[in-house]
């Protein structure tokens, strides 16, 4: 009888083997396809640079870039199956960033060219006095880091220490909602760039943020292939949250059916009403990275500290903050042994290039698959150096606005371009 048991299982594995190869193939298969159309297409976006040079005189308040934010840069669109997989269409992504070369602060956004009309009308909108100038990419006059290079850098990654649905410190928080007077005003950006304005000559600091439209998607609980989104996802975060602040009352009205009330204690109302807030507005997926480069008779140890540290006034610890990981000095790659220095500076390359693509989403082949979510420990430590990327995560439009602004008069850093005088179309009585 056992026998019998064993020769029928024996026989089992033995025919579903090539089933179950097949299936694994064409998975593969299908995934490698989709890779590769998707990059087919990427290659024929033509990106560009634009600079945004504010107005001297920044008076409203970060209102304006979320409006900006919302109307330019939130490019939803349901692609049809031959759009996504023949033709491989992706959903643009754009790169707002912070940059200092030599003490000079500038704003830049990169975008598909095909776009810039629509950015260049919605900032205009929002910033009238602006100017948006087309120039070539800053982090080109950096040609690597290595040994026989004239630079050396340092930067990292960054990710959300709780779940998205805990949202970061905006304006509203500090009161720029309601316009104060300029001495009045605490705006969070001036830390940024008030750090990158105090660079040497020889130095530079840059900082990005990643953005994407949200479509991310949840495995349902309960469900085969049921899925929800984030902000679902933070309807039932806000739910475990408040689940044991839960009182069951039967429904007099309908026996054997029952409510439920919630009373949120003090100390949880101020994270329920964040969240419920951060729901309310439209959500993008982001990744965040900065990165520290100088001439190697100018590197200061100081200024890659300060660099790390430039997210600070974001963090509410009852609610969330933004983490260091993925760091180029190692401490993901060293354990319980030191990085050596060309390791710290092969890392420090990596991170270069990946700054200078700014790539967060639909990543090189070669990523994906040596990458610590593909390879686990211990045997990521026999495939040197893996990838490291920490996972995106969802910023709603407000809170990105606060990260990525334009600072208000109240800042004096002497390095930040600002348009002096004020454009004005000439009267059309002009004689001819």
């Amino acid at each position: 009888m056992v026998n019998a048991v064993l020769d029928f299982i024996y026989n089992l594995i033995v025919g579903l083997f090539p089933l179950v190869g097949v299936i694994v193939i064409g998975r593969l298969a299908w995934a490698w396809w989709v890779h590769y159309i998707q990059q087919d297409f990427i290659s024929g976006i033509d990106f560009i640079l634009l600079e945004i040079i504010p107005p001297r005189d920044v008076l409203r308040s970060p209102k304006a870039m979320e409006l900006f934010l919302t109307n330019a840069l939130y490019h939803h669109s349901w692609k049809g199956g031959k759009e996504e997989y023949w033709q491989g269409a992706v959903w643009f992504w754009f790169s707002l960033e912070i940059a200092s070369i030599d003490g000079q602060v500038h704003f830049y956004i990169r975008t598909p060219s095909r776009v810039r009309g629509l950015i260049e009308t919605q900032m205009y909108a929002q910033y009238p006095q602006a100017q948006i100038k087309e120039v070539e990419d800053y982090t080109l006059a950096i040609d690597e880091i290595s040994p026989k290079s004239a630079w050396n850098g340092w930067g990292c990654e960054f990710q959300l220490e709780k779940p998205e649905a805990y949202p970061l410190k905006t304006y509203v928080n500090f009161g720029l909602d309601k316009d104060p007077k300029e001495e009045f005003k605490v705006d969070p950006v001036s830390s940024v760039v008030e750090l990158f304005g105090s660079l040497k000559k020889g130095e530079q600091m840059w900082m990005q943020i990643v953005i994407t439209p949200s479509k991310r998607a949840y495995h349902t609980h309960g469900t085969w292939f049921g899925y929800h989104d984030w902000v679902e996802e933070a309807k039932q975060e806000m739910m475990k949250l408040l689940r044991l602040y839960r009182r069951t009352n039967e429904d007099k009205a309908h026996p054997g059916h029952f409510t439920y009330e919630f009373r949120t204690p003090d100390f949880l109302k101020n994270s329920v009403t964040m969240m419920s807030a951060k729901t309310a507005k439209l959500g993008f997926e982001a990744g965040v990275r900065v990165f520290y480069g100088a001439k190697k008779e100018v590197f200061d140890m100081s200024s890659r500290r300060n660099l790390r540290l430039i997210f600070r006034q974001y963090a509410m610890p009852d609610c969330n903050q933004l983490m260091r990981k993925n760091s180029t000095q190692a401490d993901a790659y060293g354990g319980i042994f030191l990085a050596s220095k060309e390791t710290i500076m092969l890392l420090a390359d990596r991170m270069l290039n990946e700054f200078r693509e700014r790539s967060f989403f639909h990543e090189s082949l070669r990523q994906i698959i040596i990458s610590k979510h593909t390879i686990p420990w211990p045997f990521s430590t026999l495939v040197f150096p893996v990838y490291f990327h920490p996972l995106t995560f969802v910023l709603n439009v407000e809170e990105i606005a606060t990260m990525w602004h334009f600072p208000g008069q109240i800042l004096k850093v002497p390095t930040l371009e600002r348009i002096e005088s004020k454009e004005a179309s000439p009267p059309t009585n002009l004689p001819m």
